[in-house]
C-alpha cells in the first residue's frame, strides 16, 4: 500500500480543498448533523453531489463517479480537515444505495438511488431492536404479507437519523416457524407512513441522535421488499459489509482534528500542558497507528473489493482514544472548559456515545477475538 499520495489522487486532493474553501459556508463550518440545520445540510449535500464528490465509488450508471475508494478516503479526510459536515445521507450513501444497487430491482433502483445522492432523501437503519442489538437474527418485528402489502408491526432502537429520515431500511421477522436466519424480510420504508412513530433519544449533550421507531400496523407495499421473501439476512448482511468500508478514514479524519486542536491548546497552556506532555504524545502515536490501520484497510479492500476487519479494530480503539483525548482537553483548561465556546465540553459529553454507537467496545472485542484472531467463542 503506498501511503503517500499520487500524482493524481494529489492533484483531486489540492483541487476538493480548493472547492471545500470556495464553497464551505461558515455556519455549516464545526456544525456536524445537528437537524436543527438540516436544509443546510441537505444543501451543503446537494453541492457535494453536484460537484461529484457524493456517491465517489458508486457506478456511473447510478449516477456515481466510477471512482476509487482512495478517492473516497480523500473527500473524507479533508472534510474532517475543513471541520465540514458530511453528506447529511450518510447512511444512503454507504449503506442503503450499494445495497439496492446489488440486491434492488430496476424500479427500486430508479426511484432511490438519485435522491439518495443529492439528499432529497435521508435514509436510516431499522436493524437494532430491544433483546436484540447485536443478535440481529433474534429480532421479533413482524412483517405478515397480506394480499400485496406487508403490514409491520414492532421496534426498532439506535436508529440514527430516523428523527430526520425519509426511508428505513428495516429488517423484519416474516416467518417465525422458519429456521434461524431464514425467516427475515428486508423491507425499503418509508417514514412518513401511518403508523411510523420516532421517539428521540435525548442524550447527556441535549441533542437526540438516536431514535426509537415503532411500527403499528404500517402498510408497506410488497414492491418495496429488497432482494426476496425470507432472505433479508443475506440483504442484511450485504449492508453491515459497506458500512465499514472507508469508516477507518471518516474516523481516524474526526479524530486528527481533535488532536490538532488539542496540540493548540497544549501550546497556548505551557505551563499547564507539561505534566500532560506523555499522555498528549501517547495520543498523537495512536492517532498515527490509526491512521496506518486505514490504509491497510483501504489496501486491502483495493485488492479484493471486501473490506477487512481493520474496520473493527479501527472503530474500536478510536471511540476510546477520541474519549480520552476530549478528556485531556477539559482537564487543561479546567473550569474555563464551560466558560469557552463550549467545544471540548460538548465533545467529551458527545464522546461517551462513541463505545456504544456502531458496536459496543464489549461486542467489537468479541468480534475481532472470534473472527480475527481465532480465539475459542465466549458463549
Amino acid at each position: 500500500m503506498e501511503l503517500r499520495d499520487t500524482a493524481e489522487e494529489s492533484a483531486f486532493r489540492g483541487a476538493l480543498r480548493a472547492w471545500i474553501v470556495a464553497t464551505l459556508p461558515p455556519e455549516l463550518t464545526g456544525l456536524g448533523t445537528r437537524h436543527e440545520s438540516l436544509e443546510l445540510l441537505r444543501e451543503w449535500s446537494r453541492a457535494l453531489a453536484a460537484a461529484g464528490y457524493a456517491g465517489l465509488t458508486w457506478p456511473k450508471e447510478y449516477g456515481g463517479g466510477g471512482g476509487k475508494h482512495s478517492e473516497e478516503a480523500i473527500v473524507l479526510e479533508e472534510l474532517a480537515r475543513a471541520d465540514a459536515p458530511q453528506h447529511v445521507g450518510a447512511i444512503g450513501l454507504g449503506m442503503a444505495g450499494p445495497t439496492i444497487m446489488v440486491h434492488g430491482t430496476d424500479e427500486q433502483k430508479s426511484q432511490h438511488l438519485p435522491r439518495i445522492l443529492d439528499a432529497r432523501e435521508i435514509w436510516c437503519q431499522g436493524f437494532s431492536e430491544p433483546g436484540a442489538g447485536s443478535d440481529l437474527a433474534s429480532l421479533r418485528t413482524r412483517s405478515e404479507l397480506r394480499g400485496d402489502t406487508f403490514l409491520v408491526n414492532g421496534q426498532k432502537v439506535w436508529s440514527s437519523y430516523a428523527h430526520i429520515a425519509d426511508w428505513c431500511i428495516l429488517v423484519t421477522l416474516s416467518d417465525p416457524d422458519a429456521p434461524r436466519y431464514q425467516g427475515l424480510t428486508y423491507l425499503l420504508v418509508d417514514m412518513h407512513s401511518k403508523g411510523v412513530e420516532v421517539r428521540p433519544l435525548r442524550q447527556i449533550t441535549g441533542d437526540a441522535d438516536f431514535n426509537e421507531i415503532f411500527f403499528t400496523d404500517v402498510e408497506v407495499p410488497a414492491s418495496n421488499v429488497l432482494g426476496a421473501v425470507g432472505n433479508g439476512w443475506q440483504v442484511a448482511m450485504t449492508t453491515l459489509l459497506h458500512e465499514r468500508a472507508t469508516l477507518g478514514f471518516a474516523l481516524t479524519g474526526f479524530l486528527d482534528g481533535h488532536v490538532q486542536r488539542l496540540l493548540r491548546l497544549a501550546a497556548a497552556e505551557p505551563q499547564q500542558s507539561e505534566s500532560w506532555l506523555e499522555e498528549i504524545a501517547a495520543e498523537w502515536a495512536q492517532l498515527q497507528a490509526l491512521k496506518l490501520t486505514a490504509y491497510r484497510s483501504l489496501g486491502q479492500l483495493d485488492l479484493t473489493g471486501m473490506p477487512g476487519p481493520e474496520g473493527s479494530v479501527i472503530k474500536l480503539a478510536w471511540s476510546e482514544s477520541n474519549q480520552r483525548v476530549t478528556k485531556l482537553a477539559r482537564q487543561l483548561l479546567g473550569p474555563e472548559a464551560v466558560l469557552d465556546d463550549g467545544f471540548w465540553q460538548y465533545q467529551q459529553l458527545r464522546s461517551r456515545a462513541n463505545t456504544i454507537e456502531a458496536g459496543t467496545s464489549e461486542i467489537l472485542r468479541n468480534i475481532i477475538a472470534e473472527r480475527v484472531l481465532n480465539l475459542p467463542r465466549s458463549r
